[in-house]
């Protein structure tokens, strides 16, 4: 009967992070001194922290902090820690509060290496950048296994105003703002350029503001192209001449003769492999847009798993907390 009781104050302490009730919360805590330190031998996978902070619980959220500043930096199945989820929301509040528990948050890499920055990048939480990069300046120069940087997610997302804030404050990073990635080693306008989308212009011209981009106009991807001539390689529109007038306007020239345009016999993709001749006739740069164009909403998923929590928790069978029979189960699912 004893566990039976603790399963069910576990399972009332969930529907409480969902709904926000902090009156819950405390009677939990009454009755309960040790449940969030149970938490950790249930099935669940997010902590009550990780729920609150998405859906934008602050008074819940502060309350959980106080009685144990740890869960600032406890992970989820996906390694996300809450600052991950209220980044991606816009939850200033709750950003704050979070970095005031531990601001090293600000650089836990979750499964896929995104740190808190990235998914305030991405869903263009401006507030939120300007918190993250101010509480942890270093933030902005994480780059990603595939040498990616926090610019280059501004420019794929096409989030200019993220891009301009962060550009600022990275003024002085000449190389940094020139970064190749390792996927074709483009640097942000070689990236801005191949998108090639209206909605990109205003990046392009941003970029050619610039004057450390501009002057890193001239840098070669792994094609061996500049951003100016992989324009050459690409199917002729008004999309196209469009972008290459910007450029040229900007002064941009092609570096060299049009006639040695061709890309070298060994072109080094990735981690330094040798890769077959690639011809530009073949259009090698669909793929790669292609692989781009899939940006996922795994925000968008869990936000929708997380509203029936409360009607379907009360169905989950969590795992003995407390002198179960045999021990403590030593396999947790997932």
């Amino acid at each position: 009967m004893e566990i039976r009781h603790e399963e069910d104050a576990i399972i009332e302490l969930y529907n409480a992070s969902m709904s926000g009730c902090t009156t819950t919360l405390s009677r939990l805590i009454h009755k309960e001194p040790n449940i969030l330190n149970r938490i950790s031998l249930t099935s669940m996978s997010e902590t009550p922290l990780h729920i609150s902070t998405l859906v934008g619980h602050l008074d819940f959220s502060r309350a959980l902090l106080l009685l144990k500043p740890q869960l600032a930096i406890e992970l989820d199945s996906h390694k996300r820690c809450p600052l991950h989820m209220a980044s991606a929301e816009g939850h200033i509040e709750i950003v704050q509060i979070l970095l005031r528990a531990n601001n090293n948050a600000c650089l836990i890499r979750d499964q896929d290496e995104r740190i808190p920055l990235h998914y305030a990048v991405m869903r263009g939480r401006i507030d939120v950048v300007r918190e993250l990069i101010t509480a942890q300046p270093d933030s902005s120069q994480i780059v990603l296994d595939v040498g990616e940087t926090v610019l280059h997610v501004c420019v794929k997302y096409n989030q200019i105003e993220a891009l301009k804030l962060l550009v600022e404050s990275l003024s002085d990073e000449g190389d940094f703002l020139n970064s190749n990635d390792h996927d074709g080693g483009n640097t942000i306008l070689h990236l801005a350029v191949m998108l090639k989308q209206t909605k990109f212009l205003r990046i392009v011209k941003y970029l050619l503001s610039v004057s450390k981009v501009k002057d890193g106009a001239y840098s070669l991807n792994q094609m061996g192209f500049t951003a100016l001539e992989v324009l050459d390689h690409c199917a002729e529109g008004l999309k196209s001449v469009t972008i290459r007038k910007i450029l040229l306007d900007a002064g941009i020239e092609r570096a060299r003769n049009q006639t040695n345009l061709q890309p070298p016999l060994a072109v080094v993709i990735g981690h330094h492999e040798p890769a077959k001749p690639v011809q530009p006739s073949k259009n090698w740069w669909l793929k790669w847009i292609e692989y781009l164009s899939y940006q996922g909403d795994w925000l968008g998923e869990m936000r929708g798993a997380l509203m029936v929590v409360a009607t379907v928790i009360t169905t989950i069978t969590f795992q003995p907390v407390l002198n179960p029979p045999g021990g403590v189960s030593q396999t947790n699912e997932p």
